[in-house]
């Protein structure tokens, strides 16, 4: 018998929280949502819940005057849902007798080291008394390359911050299927391990009807938290129980097994921030086997090929191979220049120490 999950973040899509015919929030769907998360709740678990539907919870609302542009428009119904959002979930806690809380971030959250810990250390707190924080972008700042791919991005980085044990993402559909889910001879793909299918031979690329994001980019998201040990499974959130079947670890939806190993904070940061990167090295076939063995190794200059874009010291810069795939990620103990001056040379510091390097 597993052992079930004991911390958790939960992350609930537009396209699960949003009436298909009224294009509002569905109540009836959320209650019995927050009903559930009540039930673990009540048996101790700790639960960070990520929650889409703030824009759509706007659009329900919200009557502009007159031609409004896309960005503005979105600034305005982010900032109206919000509120709307989480009033209907702190009223629907609160019969439960539990506290729910807001908390809204940015890219740049994540990006600072020292907002970062702020971050985590609210986090923190809350579960710490008792109270369910509720995690959504702030689209009402978060414009262009502030944005997150969507949601799932922004869960994945909040479980791994909080090294919960699993993030399950609900979705409109059972899981991801080797196919067009609404054809009868796809099947449900039941796990996914280390070696990741190429997904763009069977799943649509297609956006969902409120969210940003596709199937496609759920699942690199998903893969990508996995590798940092945290368990993810996409689910229907729709289906009944779901997050009872999921948190005692049946059978349902597609799991992403996690990467046996243990990630530190500083290292779990420096992989999230890689989307961030202000360079990149380029490095041989020699660095790349010494980097990806089983030994600590840090990244010498002398196994540099080539220096990418301007960075200073302190950093975070992708480390490729010689045909540009991604081998990991780093904070960097010099600038850009320096590092293009010494490239190839022996005996010199490193360039990325390993306890500041985090290895895909």
């Amino acid at each position: 018998m597993p052992t079930p999950y004991h911390k958790m973040t939960i992350k609930v899509g537009s396209n699960v929280l949003t009436d298909e015919q009224t294009k509002q929030p569905n109540l009836e769907l959320m209650e019995d949502l927050v009903e559930q998360i009540a039930e673990l709740h009540h048996q101790n678990r700790e639960i960070v819940l990520v929650s889409s539907g703030a824009v759509a919870a706007g659009r329900s609302t919200v009557e502009f005057k007159g031609k409004t542009d896309p960005v503005s428009e979105r600034q305005v119904l982010a900032s109206v849902g919000q509120v709307k959002l989480l009033q209907i979930y702190a009223q629907l806690f609160a019969k439960h007798g539990i506290l729910c809380s807001q908390v809204l971030v940015t890219k740049e959250d994540f990006r600072d080291r020292t907002h970062y810990l702020n971050m985590k250390n609210c986090f923190s707190a809350l579960l710490k008394n008792r109270i369910i924080p509720i995690v959504n972008e702030n689209d009402v700042v978060s414009v262009t390359e502030l944005m997150f791919t969507d949601n799932d991005e922004l869960a994945g980085m909040v479980a791994s911050m909080l090294q919960t044990e699993a993030l399950f993402v609900l979705s409109n559909v059972d899981g991801v299927f080797d196919g067009d889910p609404n054809n009868p001879d796809t099947q449900l793909i039941p796990t996914i391990g280390r070696e990741l299918p190429d997904f763009s031979k069977f799943i649509s690329s297609k956006k969902s009807t409120f969210g940003r994001g596709g199937m496609i980019t759920k699942c690199h998201l998903a893969h990508k938290t996995a590798s940092l040990g945290i368990s993810v499974h996409i689910a229907n959130g729709k289906a009944p129980h779901v997050l009872q079947k999921l948190a005692e670890k049946q059978p349902i939806g597609t799991h992403f097994l996690p990467e046996d190993k243990s990630v530190s904070d500083l290292k779990t940061w420096i992989a999230q921030s890689g989307g961030y990167a202000k360079g990149a090295v380029t490095v041989n076939a020699g660095a790349k086997r010494a980097l990806l063995s089983n030994k600590a190794v840090s990244l010498l200059p002398v196994g540099v090929l080539g220096i990418r874009g301007k960075f200073n010291k302190g950093d975070i810069i992708s480390i490729l191979d010689t045909e540009s795939n991604l081998i990991g990620v780093g904070v960097s103990r010099m600038d850009s220049q320096i590092a293009a001056e010494i490239a190839g040379q022996a005996q010199q510091m490193p360039l990325v120490h390993y306890d500041y390097l985090f290895l895909y």
